[in-house]
């Protein structure tokens, strides 16, 4: 090709503005070229072109030097534009509409930047050109990715760049029925150019969440096992987990589905305490069962004293945050790192936060720094990147020992632990981890954990570990959620007004036939338990409020599950006993956050407790939840209770709802109702 027919030739088409990509890959090539040149002689070229390779100190090689500057520039340049025209002008085929005969696919580039091969090459395209000025121009498809034919040439620099594009990113191969060879070319260029800015792979698992199995609670038999004892949960991660899977339209698995957090996960208007001596003020009802006619509810409600501002205790914080590589998914890391962002909020400036890290080993990240200096912290998080394994017990070692490092006895000592929960490197046994935090919370150091992520989320690890550390257990599936917990909740959260919560009730075998607690089954305590202040147990938090039910079958009614017993004598009628106006004996037991012993509450609960106006209102509420929970567990003592009930009571009972928490509920109650068993893969 002379410089008439390339000045024809730049003519026949626009040239385009040089793209970035395709002038650094011309240079790396030019680069690579005359690095091997270097290798194999002293001088390239001919006349008084001819160019140094390599380093002379004559003078004679001081003039060469000096061409080199002037031509290379030139030659550099025209090798840019004849590289971009080229580009843009090479069509690329789909693997199965390849023609052998096509010059244009048969045209291959030498790497090393041969002239003879380059010059042959722009040849055969300008002669393409030129006769498809004469004809009208055939649609041809994009490439789609596919595995290259076993038949076919290596494909040319170029070309083998483009089919790293996943497909489907950028132009979609759909477009190309519509659009010229030059078009879809430049829409590979853009595909290419989108491909360098996406992130790298992610972090995903599928069917590995671990929950804890525990087996629904049975109905019991008043006269053979009148008291039943348990501890308090203000826990709320199951509810947040069922309804993120109902919002991917799946049906949670059952040991997902955890009544009492399901329950408790909305705050309740129940009557509080007047004063911060009485950590808490307890209250019964009772009210017709929803799902079985004769039996009744008997709801039990608990409000924690609310701090003022000025009552609450300055803050000594770590976060001891997961970066392994598990958590390298939008719904952890960067969720997590926000949700940070947003308890640094409810923090006071004297309030002290310390950072520490773990993946493949664990790290101090940012020592105790006073909330007053937010940037230090906020710096710190956008710092953050996840990658290796996950040596979690390393990590926690490293957050209690910077805690003790700046405890504060007048303060609240916390760890924040925020993970997947994938502990696979170090000690992951779950009875070591948990001795080693129930020793510390001896020492006046809680933990409390936040779980992020789906797929891999050990929840079982988790819920142990916050249980034995004083603290709470949470899921966070969105950024709303964690405004709820860390916000508006922040105070229940970091603040504990009494610790070791434990409630018995002792039903009355002449009045309650059988009865049953509806949730808390991985709660259970034995009935030795309650009195022992050795047994650790739940904790409330500043305005905390916790619900329990139970189902009780009153005598007489006519519908107990369990038989008599031939050869037991049968309970005399309540008219002719002592009690009579009694279902049973609510004792709790509580100490304060700073002592050892605990203290007793006891209230009766009498057959006359029936629930009315607000009061009435709530429970039906917790009801309604609470036989939701139900169903999505297999519904074994609901009876013919649909989600249709749960709406329909839910909705009368919906209330005051400042935050629209109540409506999601409804939401998410009737996609239940059309939600598949199983993920689709």
């Amino acid at each position: 090709m002379d410089e008439r027919d390339l000045r024809e030739f730049l003519k026949a088409e626009e040239v385009p503005p040089a793209d970035e990509n395709a002038r650094k890959s011309a240079i790396n090539l030019a680069l690579a070229a005359f690095d091997e040149a270097q290798r194999e002689k002293k001088h390239q070229g001919f006349g008084f072109l001819r160019r140094l390779t390599g380093r002379s100190r004559t003078q004679p090689g001081e003039r060469l030097m000096t061409r080199r500057i002037f031509y290379g520039g030139l030659v550099t340049a025209t090798a840019v534009i004849l590289t971009v025209v080229t580009y843009r002008t090479v069509p690329i085929v789909e693997q199965n509409e390849l023609k052998p005969t096509s010059s244009v696919t048969t045209a291959r580039r030498d790497e090393a930047g041969a002239a003879a091969t380059q010059s042959e090459e722009r040849d055969k395209a300008f002669a393409v050109k030129k006769d498809r000025k004469a004809e009208p121009a055939t649609p041809m498809p994009m490439i789609t990715g596919q595995t290259a034919p076993a038949a076919r040439p290596a494909p040319a620099p170029a070309e083998r760049l483009l089919r790293q594009v996943p497909a489907g990113r950028g132009r979609l191969a759909k477009e190309s029925q519509a659009t010229t060879p030059m078009q879809s070319l430049s829409g590979m260029t853009d595909s290419l150019q989108q491909a360098d800015r996406l992130p790298h792979s992610q972090y995903e698992a599928v069917g590995r969440d671990q929950f804890a199995n525990a087996a629904e609670n049975p109905v019991k038999r008043t006269a053979e096992d009148p008291v039943s004892t348990f501890s308090v949960d203000v826990d709320t991660a199951s509810y947040s987990f069922v309804r993120r899977m109902l919002m991917r339209g799946v049906l949670p698995q059952k040991d997902a589905v955890r009544v009492e957090e399901m329950i408790n996960y909305f705050d309740y208007d129940y009557p509080g305490p007047a004063t911060r001596e009485q950590p808490f003020k307890a209250s019964v009802g009772v009210m017709p069962s929803p799902w079985k006619a004769g039996d009744k509810l008997i709801r039990i409600g608990i409000k924690g004293y609310s701090l003022t501002p000025a009552e609450k205790p300055r803050s000594n914080l770590v976060f001891l945050l997961d970066v392994s590589g598990s958590m390298n998914a939008p719904d952890k890391l960067p969720l997590m790192v926000n949700s940070m962002k947003l308890l640094l909020d409810s923090l006071k400036p004297d309030d002290t936060v310390a950072i520490v890290t773990y993946a493949g080993a664990a790290g101090t990240v940012l020592e105790p720094t006073r909330v007053a200096e937010k940037h230090k912290i906020l710096a710190a998080l956008d710092r953050l990147s996840a990658g290796g394994s996950t040596a979690g017990a390393e990590g926690i070692r490293q957050a209690y020992a910077l805690a003790e490092s700046n405890y504060d006895k007048n303060a609240v000592n916390r760890v924040i632990l925020a993970t997947d929960g994938d502990f696979n490197v170090g000690i992951t046994n779950r009875d070591e981890l948990k001795g080693f935090i129930e020793r510390e919370r001896q020492s006046g150091i809680y933990l409390s954990v936040l779980g992020f992520g789906q797929g891999n989320l050990n929840d079982r690890l988790m819920q142990e570990l916050a249980q034995n550390g004083n603290g709470v257990a949470a899921y966070v599936d969105t950024l709303n959620e964690a405004r709820k917990l860390l916000v508006e909740g922040a105070s229940a959260m970091l603040f504990p007004i009494a610790k070791d919560v434990k409630i018995q009730v002792e039903f009355n075998p002449k009045t309650v036939a059988e009865y049953r607690l509806i949730g808390y089954e991985t709660r259970a305590l034995k009935r030795q338990d309650f009195n022992n202040d050795k047994v650790d147990a739940g904790d409330i938090g500043a305005g905390h409020t916790v619900t329990a039910l139970y189902e009780i079958t009153p005598v007489g009614s006519g519908s107990p599950l369990i038989g008599d017993n031939r050869y037991q004598e049968k309970a005399k009628t309540a008219e002719s006993a002592d009690h009579a106006d009694e279902y049973g004996f609510l004792k709790i037991r509580y100490k304060l956050p700073n002592e050892d012993h605990s203290k007793l509450i006891t209230i009766p609960i009498r057959r006359s407790d029936d629930l009315t106006g607000t009061a009435l209102q709530e429970a039906r509420w917790a009801a309604a939840v609470a036989g939701f929970g139900q169903i999505l567990r297999g519904g074994t003592y609901t009876g013919n209770f649909s989600y249709d009930d749960v709406i329909a009571l839910a909705r009368g009972a919906k209330g005051d709802d400042p935050f629209g928490y109540r409506a999601e509920f409804l939401n998410l109650v009737r996609l239940a109702k059309t939600a598949s068993a199983l993920p689709k893969q």
